[in-house]
């Protein structure tokens, strides 16, 4: 399964997570040490160019967080980010330079690579979302089982038993989500892939296709 490992999903330069991602070979691997990474971060970020609202939490100067906003800590809000009425930032959460996080929208435990747009009514959690990836209004990421048993990735015919009970989704580079769509537990989107709206998704989605009405998946040309 080398397509889903993160030198295949990510371009690292384009989050301030790059050295720590850098550690694993997959990204659910990472979603265990958000919390402790996002704290560690924080405390060596300038004041000359992050505030610090409350307890770990730090907003960069450029970046415009509405009254209405909930950040719970730990987080980090990167330079010209938005986050808009009503969001509900619960924790745990790396957000990069110049995202949007709309309102009604809620984050725990994620990482966002730098200009990701989760813009009106999404729940992402346990999830790492890469550099210019868009959710569709309404789109989530499931992260627990029905059955609340560990999450498996399945490829095809291929498993990998991740040991984990709590996993969203890993979207690659420049993927596309249409609205209302469903992202099942341990859902992997390769790079430039687009989500058809009002799609239900589990699996491995190549890099470069369309995940079609029904399930259809097609290579883009």
């Amino acid at each position: 399964m080398d397509n889903i490992k993160i030198s295949e999903l990510y371009d690292l330069n384009h989050t301030a997570a790059k050295e720590y991602l850098s550690r694993f070979t997959y990204p659910w691997e990472a979603l265990k040490g958000i919390s402790s990474f996002i704290i560690e971060l924080g405390a060596t970020l300038s004041p000359d160019e992050y505030d610090n609202p409350s307890e770990n939490v730090w907003v960069h100067k450029t970046a415009k967080v509405f009254s209405t906003a909930y950040l719970g800590s730990p987080c980090i809000i990167g330079a010209g980010t938005e986050v808009r009425h009503g969001a509900f930032i619960r924790g745990s959460a790396l957000v990069g330079e110049n995202c949007v996080v709309g309102n009604s929208v809620e984050l725990k435990n994620v990482i966002l690579f730098d200009n990701v747009q989760t813009p009106h009514y999404n729940y992402v959690g346990d999830s790492i979302l890469g550099y210019k990836s868009h959710m569709g209004a309404g789109s989530i990421t499931s992260n627990v089982k029905s059955d609340k048993t560990n999450v498996v990735i399945k490829s095809g015919d291929e498993k990998i038993e991740t040991g984990i009970k709590k996993i969203g989704a890993m979207l690659g580079d420049f993927v596309e989500v249409g609205c209302n769509s469903v992202l099942n537990p341990g859902t992997v989107i390769g790079r430039n892939s687009n989500i058809y709206p009002t799609s239900c998704v589990r699996g491995v989605i190549p890099s470069d296709s369309i995940y079609k009405t029904g399930g259809v998946i097609v290579h883009k040309d």
